[in-house]
């Protein structure tokens, strides 16, 4: 598996993976939508720009091939901890393994970078997720957040929120 840091060339083609995963019909085949709880897009080219112009932040992309994406992960270096997010793995893939993969990695990063805990949101809605996460070391750090509708990741359908998960990091 090819692993490399997306730049802006990639844009494109991660803003169609990243959407494909969590919002629509495409979402559907796999078992992470979110296509029950918001409507519209999870990220556009101008968000993922911003991340990839962001000195703490990449996003990281796994494929067989160097024009291939197969999943990616979204991490940033916070003052005392790596922040996870919009981890996604090709809706078909889901269910492999493939997520397990990419959550090492993360977690590799991490350390090589010198933290011990990684956190990340999840919309509480989120069930079969949070517990996913639950069996990885991810735990409720108690720490809430209300909707923001400010926050540009869709249309609500339904009354939803996000919690923190954390974990600690074995050396």
């Amino acid at each position: 598996m090819i692993t490399r840091v997306a730049t802006t060339a990639n844009i494109p083609a991660l803003v169609a993976h990243i959407n494909n995963g969590y919002r629509g019909e495409n979402s559907r085949s796999g078992w992470t939508t979110e296509a029950d709880l918001l409507d519209g897009t999870r990220v556009d080219d101008a968000e993922l720009a911003a991340i990839i112009d962001d000195p703490k932040a990449d996003l990281h992309i796994f494929g067989e091939t160097e024009d291939d994406i197969l999943a990616s992960v979204y991490l940033k270096k916070e003052p005392d901890h790596l922040y996870l997010g919009m981890l996604t793995v090709r809706p078909t893939l889901q269910g492999s393994g493939l997520g397990k993969i990419v959550l090492a990695y993360a977690e590799s990063f991490a350390r090589e970078e010198g933290f011990h805990q990684v956190k990340m949101t999840v919309i509480q809605a989120r069930t079969e997720l949070i517990a996913w996460y639950n069996r990885q070391g991810y735990l409720p750090t108690g720490i809430g957040f209300p909707w923001d509708d400010a926050i540009h990741i869709g249309v609500r359908k339904q009354d939803i929120y996000f919690i923190e998960l954390g974990k600690i990091l074995a050396p």
